[in-house]
């Protein structure tokens, strides 16, 4: 199995995913952006320290109680971890892992406090936060979704900055119906908001939504149930969404065709390395739980939530 600190560790190659995401990937590696985590090469993940809510990731009196490990942060990644967590709970009866979603922020704030043994973020490392080890675990991409009823089929990157400027307000400007246009968008904190104003060049104040969100399943539901609504979610939720027969349609972003495919293949311009953070020094179990994770035991997983797994083949050759 794979020791989860080698994933930690940074990709000095060449073939590494490029970020900020406004280039496409090129091969499925660890993050450039991630130079600064070599610090932590060497760290574990912490044992919760004090807080009525803290993790408790050890055996529990006279080892009868079961070790307990808590996940929190991201919803794009949460449903994965989730079933990961109930595949490792199988094989080790002695472990309960508890997965809260929350976002991003809360993952890595989580995580730096103690308050959970793992956080899940869905975005690359930013300098100064070099105080936890980042552990590239999958790749994913970001679509525009609208209801599958819709006609338009596809939007420039200026129709979509247009879009959410509130420059253009109606479906007919757009090819659409003549019928206002729904802007949904994410909530402060939440990582598919940053990657999405990162690679549009939007700032958060230029924003004009009719609903603001939490998480993919909020976004999902609200253009299901509304034909004029836009929003933007993870690639790997929107087929999976889809593919379990929910309404809606992921629109092509100019020639860019939004899917698991494109962003394997490195042809999808809006992709983003999904992340696990630790800090300190570990018990045993998180390091056994993190490199379960990381191994080729859940890559079946990893695929079901149409995601890339990092040690998969690519179109370049065996990964890194």
């Amino acid at each position: 199995m794979q020791n989860w600190r080698r994933r930690a560790r940074v990709d000095s190659g060449k073939n590494t995913v490029q970020t900020p995401l406004h280039r496409p990937v090129n091969r499925i590696s660890i993050p450039s952006s991630a130079r600064w985590i070599a610090c932590v090469f060497g760290l574990c993940v912490f044992a919760g320290c004090g807080s009525s809510n803290e993790p408790s990731s050890r055996e529990g009196r006279e080892g009868t109680d079961p070790a307990r490990l808590v996940v929190t942060g991201s919803s794009t990644i949460a449903p994965l971890i989730s079933d990961v967590a109930r595949r490792y709970e199988q094989e080790h009866p002695g472990v309960r892992i508890d997965v809260q979603t929350g976002g991003s922020s809360r993952g890595l704030t989580d995580a730096r406090r103690g308050l959970a043994d793992v956080g899940m973020v869905s975005r690359s490392p930013r300098e100064g936060e070099d105080d936890v080890a980042w552990i590239p675990i999958a790749l994913d991409g970001l679509a525009i979704i609208v209801h599958a009823d819709s006609p338009v089929n596809v939007l420039s990157e200026e129709q979509v900055v247009a879009i959410y400027r509130g420059e253009i307000e109606t479906w007919r400007d757009v090819g659409g119906e003549d019928a206002p246009i729904t802007v949904v968008t994410k909530a402060d904190g939440r990582s598919t908001l940053e990657v999405f104003l990162d690679h549009f060049g939007l700032t958060a104040q230029e924003i004009r939504a009719d609903v603001v969100i939490g998480d993919n399943q909020q976004a999902i539901k609200t253009v299901v149930g509304n034909p004029d609504a836009i929003a933007y979610v993870s690639i790997g939720t929107a087929e999976y969404e889809a593919m379990q027969g929910a309404p809606l349609r992921l629109l092509r972003l100019g020639d860019f065709e939004p899917s698991t495919d494109a962003v394997r293949a490195g042809s999808y311009p809006v992709a983003r390395t999904l992340h696990v953070v630790a800090k300190g020094e570990s018990a045993p179990v998180v390091s056994e739980f993190l490199d379960f994770l990381l191994s080729p035991a859940v890559h079946d997983l990893v695929e079901s939530h149409f995601f890339v797994p990092l040690d998969g083949p690519t179109p370049d050759g065996p990964a890194g």
